[in-house]
């Protein structure tokens, strides 16, 4: 036989054997029925066998994918890819039958309802994503059943209840996304079980307890996210193990205060966030030196000493907040590298000047609140607002005001009832503070928004109607921030002042699809005092692109209020796009209603004069109606009188 001959007979023998390999009938039945279910034959119609060589569905880019394997002489689906899509509904029966799957990515739908326990049929699956859909209930038990399982996702959902001891049994797993899950209660102990994880996201969740000391033993992990729990302190010294950490993120803690000790030896680290972590103590230098570090936030902590000087050797540091501690001493003469982006130390006892180089940055530099000289970065009043914040002395103002309003992220406008809200369109950085061109008010904002592939926004805005509201153009822009957004009113008369804040939600929709499952939460401070914690604008509003006005009462003391909002680590953080989250705010007003100042003496005689009116008035009245009346007695006949607790109805029927 001939060399092409040969050739000829095996490509028959192939075409032969490959004619003969079908799909296993229920699988084809139960994926035809999924396709039905969730309205996809327009997306996916599987004329031929599902499993057909070379077919279009089959390729990794598809969407919606089916892909099988067909090593035997019968081919089974293995990979069901149904991704932001909308599907809605239940997940159905039919997807238990398809045992054989190894990936399943239901990611970014709208399905509801509870998982059912059958899921722990699919006993070969190793990669299970369903994450931003809206199922509740209790996470199902049979996961512990997926003991193959290498990552699996079920982050932003609507689940409720605690995390199941039997996801112990998963030790095969590398990756844990159940942020934003709705799962709450202490962390099971049984998950120390898990000692392949290198990536684990929890944040937004009703986590209760203490932090787990056996996250130490995950010698794995590069990536760990704790934010916006209820987890207490302290951050245990078992995590001085993770050497391999990139990205940690733990915040938002009470309980017992935490030091920084545990730091020294993770030199891997690029992403560093210990925000409002009960964190106490002084900062190591060697955090300085880590050769990696991108972004350093410590803000909203009990930090003392000085700021180490190792930071001004750093070749990779772009993000550093280290404001609202009680860190003291000189600012070092050289931390503002050619590489730092934005540099934030409000709110400390630091002094100095500001380095001859920072400039470099520009408006990424935040000393407002500390004793640094600020000339040149800090202009007209917002140097004195700086003075005030941080002494006990008494601030005055020549030419007072008792009001101010501010349309945030945008233009100025004048409203429907005559206010006129200020232009707020500046750019602000990723740590900024600007001043007012009327020098009534300023605005900082610090944070970045690290994950968002666009770059950092601080202002967004909408071309929609905003509706329930006379003023829809005021609420079309709008103030964003990753962590805290301030607003500060300058030089006000001290007195008593209504606070008007306007909200819309303009970057989460409330439509029927995965886009609409976003939940921004923020807290509000006003004078210090949390006003608002929890502050869900699409909640309260009933729906996205709706005005929302909230107004407060305060007291102003000091010539100055101070109107903070701030980012607690929950909600969601990726829906519609990277970095949706963080407080929101579209415009303020705030007008004095009463003077509570050293001119009360005034006031009393001011409410005297009312009063004494009131009463002439009042007294007049009585005595005109007093000489009526014996008028009206001597004239009327007696039969014509009216008794006082007589009915009505005897009027007419004299």
């Amino acid at each position: 036989m001939g060399i092409l001959s040969f050739c000829f007979l095996v490509f028959c023998i192939h075409e032969l054997v490959s004619a003969q390999i079908t799909t296993e009938p229920s699988e084809v039945a139960a994926i035809n029925k999924l396709i039905d279910y969730w309205g996809l034959k327009s997306k996916l119609n599987l004329t031929t066998d599902p499993c057909t060589p070379g077919a279009s569905w089959a390729a990794e880019t598809a969407n919606p994918r089916v892909a099988c394997d067909c090593a035997a002489n019968i081919c089974h689906i293995t990979h069901l890819k149904i991704y932001a899509l909308d599907i809605s509904g239940e997940l159905p029966r039919e997807l238990f039958q398809l045992t054989e799957l190894m990936d399943l990515n239901l990611g970014q739908n709208i399905l509801s309802g509870s998982i059912p326990p059958e899921i722990g049929n699919l006993l070969k699956m190793q990669y299970l994503s369903l994450g931003i859909n809206n199922f509740s209930g209790l996470v199902p038990v049979a996961f512990g059943n997926l003991t193959k399982l290498k990552s699996l996702s079920f982050s932003s959902n609507d689940f409720n209840g605690p995390l199941p001891v039997d996801l112990g049994k998963l030790t095969s797993l590398e990756q844990l996304y159940i942020d934003s899950s709705g799962v709450s209660g202490p962390i099971p102990q049984e998950l120390s079980n898990l000692k392949s994880l290198h990536t684990v996201w929890a944040s937004a969740n009703g986590f209760t307890g203490k932090l787990p000391e056996f996250f130490g033993t995950f010698t794995n992990l590069t990536t760990l996210r704790l934010e916006g729990t209820a987890l207490e302190g302290p951050i245990p010294s078992s995590y001085a193990a993770l050497t391999k950490l990139e990205d940690l993120r733990i915040g938002d803690l009470s309980g017992e205060d935490s030091t920084l000790d545990f730091l020294v030896n993770l030199t891997s680290l690029a992403i560093l966030s210990l925000r409002s972590a009960q964190v106490t103590g002084e900062i190591p230098s060697q955090i300085g030196t880590f050769p990696n570090l991108q972004s350093l936030d410590l803000s909203f902590n009990k930090l003392t000493g000085s700021i180490p000087n190792t930071f001004e050797d750093s070749q990779s540091l772009h993000f550093l907040y280290l404001g609202s501690n009680m860190l003291n001493g000189e600012i070092p003469s050289n931390i503002i590298t050619p590489e730092l982006r934005a540099l934030d130390i409000s709110f400390n006892s630091i002094t100095g000047n500001l380095p001859a180089n920072f400039a470099k940055i520009g408006q990424s530099l935040n000393v407002l609140g500390t004793l640094v000289n600020g000339d040149g970065l800090l202009d007209g009043k917002a140097s004195e607002i700086s003075r005030c914040l941080i002494s006990d002395n008494k601030c005055t103002e020549k030419f007072p005001v008792n009001s101010f309003a501010v349309k945030c992220g945008g233009s100025q406008q004048i409203s429907s009832n005559g206010v006129r809200f200020d232009d707020d369109s500046e750019t602000l950085g990723a740590s900024s503070i600007y001043t007012s061109s009327n020098n009534n008010w300023a605005v900082s904002n610090t944070g970045s928004f690290i994950s968002n592939p666009n770059g950092p926004q601080y202002t967004t805005h909408t071309a929609s109607q905003i509706t329930g509201t006379f003023d829809s153009e005021l609420y079309k822009t709008a103030r964003v921030s990753p962590n805290s957004l301030r607003y500060y009113g300058l030089g006000l008369r001290n007195g008593r002042y209504n606070v008007e804040l306007h909200f819309s939600e303009i970057q989460m929709d409330d439509s029927e699809s995965w886009k609409g499952l976003g939940k921004r939460l923020f807290d509000i401070y006003i004078q210090g005092e949390r006003v608002v914690q929890d502050f869900n604008i699409k909640k309260e509003a009933h729906g996205s692109k709706r005005a929302l006005v909230k107004s407060f009462e305060a007291n102003v003391t000091n010539t100055n209020i101070d109107i903070h909002f701030k980012w607690a680590g929950k909600g969601t953080c990726c829906i519609p796009f990277q970095s949706t989250f963080g407080p929101l705010v579209s415009a303020i007003h705030v007008s004095q209603v009463s003077n509570v100042s050293g001119s009360s003496n005034d006031n009393k005689k001011q409410v005297g004069r009312i009063v004494g009116i009131t009463l002439g008035v009042v007294a007049g009245m009585l005595i005109t109606a007093s000489v009526f009346y014996l008028w009206w007695v001597k004239k009327t006949p007696e039969h014509m009188r009216v008794s006082t607790d007589s009915p009505k109805k005897n009027l007419t029927s004299v």
